[in-house]
């Protein structure tokens, strides 16, 4: 006589059928988190027909506007005054803003073009740092947007020239994206 095979109750089917799903859910989820995310933009211009109610918060409101005179086409943005950067596509259009920390050397209002890239280095603070994009130099000191691996904004070091503008790790990476090498810079008061 032969053993007759095995059956699984189906209960245990259902049970392994399951933990696949949830284990596959999660990681579809993980990797969604790692992908990129939408961001929110600057709204667009109002036009004089526009019957928008008025902004609860008109300041933050006017300092999320791209400055007038800083160009057309695309471009990045650098207010030395808001000490804030956009992100302009061809369109015209902020596709991305956000505060920076400026070191103690800033640029001079002007254009510019992004000149050299580097991956990651030590700052000349001392702080690792990361997507370190240039397009000035000043004074002997290179100007350049970057952040710092750990996420940290120190305040420049008294008596010491730095020309690191630095900005979030998000802020960092699209800044990375955007800004490949010729990409025009534009600094304004």
């Amino acid at each position: 006589m032969t053993v007759a095979a095995r059956r699984l109750p189906s209960s245990v089917w259902v049970t392994g059928l399951t933990l696949g799903a949830v284990a596959a859910v999660t990681v579809l989820a993980v990797k969604a988190e790692q992908g990129p995310q939408p961001h929110a933009t600057a709204a667009a211009k109002p036009s004089a027909s526009a019957s928008a109610k008025p902004s609860a918060k008109p300041s933050q409101a006017a300092e999320a506007a791209v400055p007038d005179g800083s160009g057309t086409g695309r471009r990045v943005v650098y207010s030395l005054g808001q000490k804030r950067v956009w992100l302009i596509d061809a369109s015209d259009q902020s596709r991305r803003t956000f505060a920076v920390w400026p070191g103690s050397v800033s640029p001079d209002p002007g254009t510019y073009t992004v000149s050299k890239r580097t991956d990651a280095l030590t700052g000349s603070d001392g702080v690792q740092i990361e997507h370190v994009v240039y397009f000035a130099a000043k004074s002997g000191v290179n100007i350049a947007f970057s952040n710092a691996l750990d996420g940290s904004s120190p305040p420049p070091v008294s008596g010491t020239q730095t020309g690191g503008i630095r900005m979030k790790v998000a802020d960092g990476d699209a800044v990375w994206a955007f800004g490949s090498a010729g990409t025009t810079v534009t600094v304004v008061e």
